[in-house]
């Protein structure tokens, strides 16, 4: 009697098991991507409300304990009333062109005191201030070397973005913890400025790499 040699059923097992351990891992990313797609709101991602449907977002309770008081101005609290400046940054001047009383055309000559009211709002978003460093190049009258002045040492690339931007965005994103898409798109928006994800990544590592160097010189 020829018996049947172990050394096949072993390997079939083995490319059994290995095929399905490879379907399981499939499975598992499709299920995983599943779950992410159906967890998407627009509180979490950069859906729109109305992408919801009847199903609302979880309300996220705060981590801060309850004082016991209610919401809004308490009793006593004076509060910050907006008061008008002494100087304010745009004046515009409204004046009657008719008489009311008998209609007769009213010349700006005409005007005599005014009364003033001021509205406090943002300013309309513009794009990026550019700012051209140049470093000019000297010939020495004396001996006739060359000499190029040195540019700032925060200006290293042909075409960089600044300080400010760059601590806006690192702002928007780590301290109000804005997603990334969602930030791509107000700098957009406001700014007109296509920022990539990677060019985000690395105006964080810059700024970490500066906290980190201020850290160790205390």
């Amino acid at each position: 009697m020829i018996r049947e040699s172990p050394i096949e059923p072993t390997r079939e097992l083995s490319a059994l098991i290995q095929a399905q351990a490879a379907e399981i891992a499939t499975l598992k990313a499709r299920i995983a991507e599943l779950e992410r797609q159906l967890g998407l709101n627009s509180s979490n991602s950069s859906k729109p409300p109305s992408s919801d449907g009847l199903k609302k977002p979880a309300r996220v309770s705060s981590l801060r304990e309850s004082s016991g008081k209610k919401p809004g101005g308490q009793p006593g609290h004076g509060g910050e009333t907006l008061r008008q400046v002494a100087e304010p940054d745009k004046v515009i001047n409204h004046r009657p062109e008719v008489c009311r009383g008998c209609g007769a055309a009213l010349t700006p000559d005409a005007a005599g005191d005014y009364a003033a009211r001021q509205v406090f709002d943002l300013p309309e978003p513009q794009p990026l201030v550019v700012t051209e460093h140049r470093a000019f190049s000297c010939r020495c009258e004396a001996c006739g070397a060359t000499t190029r002045a040195a540019f700032p040492e925060d200006v290293k690339a042909p075409a960089q973005y600044g300080a400010r931007i760059a601590a806006f965005v690192v702002y928007l994103l780590h301290y109000q913890l804005l997603p990334e898409d969602r930030l791509v798109e107000l700098m957009a928006d406001l700014y007109r400025v296509k920022l990539a994800a990677g060019t985000i990544a690395a105006m964080s590592r810059n700024c970490a790499g500066r906290l980190k160097k201020l850290g160790s010189h205390r």
